[in-house]
């Protein structure tokens, strides 16, 4: 089975709902992380045969396949191809877990593997309608934040846990931000300002709030359950953003004379409950880990998606991390989840953490709606 190699990435930064992506469309935004993909890289977008773009609510302007329809718009030639894919909340990171599955299969030699979701301008779930009652039948379908709540009940996680996990979010991604972390995987975009005024030029995440405490996230109001736990403030951010990175097989490597960054080594996607719904990166972690044939303590960096804070502490309750490994610049808490981009978001991000610490393996896991997740093992080479 041929190696599969990521060779370069971006992703633009991430706004909040009605914040400072608000006016871009999310097409025009996906075509932005596709041509500077292909800038960063020197690739002739000839050589890309085909496209995978994750994203979510496809209706309105993420409709039509906007895969196909995004790199129309950043100039690609007429002959690459692409799709959309909806893994939910890991749409990219299954794009490029199938980039992947391409050129290990000797099916593609070049593959961009991207997302994009603007829940501001496309909200979430405004593209779905009732269930099946056949489905209501089997399965007491909840909103997530539900799902959230039933996890902290589970694994009896307090609030200020939850809210105390959510606090470290925020300091480590202001953190990173003051240290010029993201610099590597952020592209900047510009956005037209108020009649008359110059353009606006966004570099860093909106989300990341360094006055925030512990005590501001006590008062938050409960929005799920009168006596639960989960708030806005320990739950991920409504965002809007894109990422885009480029896989590669050595033969291709060779051929365009690119120097990867790192080698794909293993992927698992698994089922859970779907009314709980959101404990999947538990057995994820245990199959991919399987799949590579490594242990966890092997891992040097892990990016759990921080849908909500209960996901990931329930995850630390059955696998009792060294936390300064978990999320270590911030997660979706504070840097946003905006669902068909952070995949990618979490892969670069586990990227650059390796090569900041010289580590080898990074592990990078995605709860997903519905009752799935997605995980993923990647190498520093």
């Amino acid at each position: 089975m041929a190696d599969a190699y990521i060779v370069d990435g971006v992703r633009t930064p991430f706004g909040k709902r009605n914040g400072v992506l608000k006016d871009v469309r999310p097409d025009d935004l996906a075509a932005l992380t596709l041509q500077q993909l292909m800038e960063r890289t020197q690739v002739d977008p000839h050589a890309v045969e085909d496209v995978r773009l994750g994203c979510v609510t496809q209706i309105g302007e993420q409709g039509y396949n906007i895969g196909r329809l995004a790199p129309l718009i950043a100039g690609f030639p007429v002959e690459v191809p692409g799709t959309t894919v909806n893994r939910m909340c890991a749409s990219s990171l299954e794009t490029i877990n199938q980039a992947a599955q391409a050129i290990m299969s000797g099916m593609h030699d070049v593959v961009v593997a991207a997302g994009v979701e603007s829940m501001t301008r496309v909200p979430m779930g405004s593209d779905g309608s009732t269930f099946s009652d056949q489905l209501l039948a089997q399965y007491n379908i909840v909103p997530q934040g539900i799902s959230a709540e039933l996890i902290a009940a589970q694994w009896k996680l307090s609030r200020q846990e939850l809210d105390q996990y959510s606090y470290e979010s925020h300091m480590r991604a202001v953190r990173a931000q003051n240290q010029h972390f993201f610099d590597k995987e952020i592209i900047p975009v510009r956005v037209q300002s108020a009649e008359g005024q110059e353009p606006l030029t966004v570099t860093q995440d909106e989300g990341p709030r360094a006055d925030t405490t512990v005590e501001k996230m006590a008062t938050l109001r409960l929005p799920f359950k009168a006596d639960g736990v989960v708030t806005a403030g320990n739950s991920s951010q409504i965002s809007d953003g894109a990422s885009a990175l480029l896989v590669a097989s050595e033969q291709a490597l060779r051929q365009h004379h690119l120097t990867p960054r790192a080698r794909i080594v293993a992927m698992a996607v698994v089922g859970v409950d779907p009314v709980i719904m959101l404990t999947g990166p538990i057995p994820a972690t245990r199959k991919v880990l399987d799949k590579a044939g490594l242990r966890f303590d092997d891992i040097d960096v892990f990016e759990v998606n921080e849908a909500f804070a209960s996901v990931v502490l329930a995850w630390g309750r059955e696998y009792h991390p060294d936390w300064n490994k978990v999320n270590p610049n911030g997660g979706a808490i504070a840097l946003g989840h905006p669902l068909g981009a952070s995949g990618g978001r979490l892969v670069l991000t586990a990227l650059n953490q390796l090569e900041a610490i010289q580590g080898r393996y990074g592990l990078i896991t995605m709860c997903i709606g519905w009752g799935m997740a997605v995980a993923t093992i990647i190498e520093r080479v």
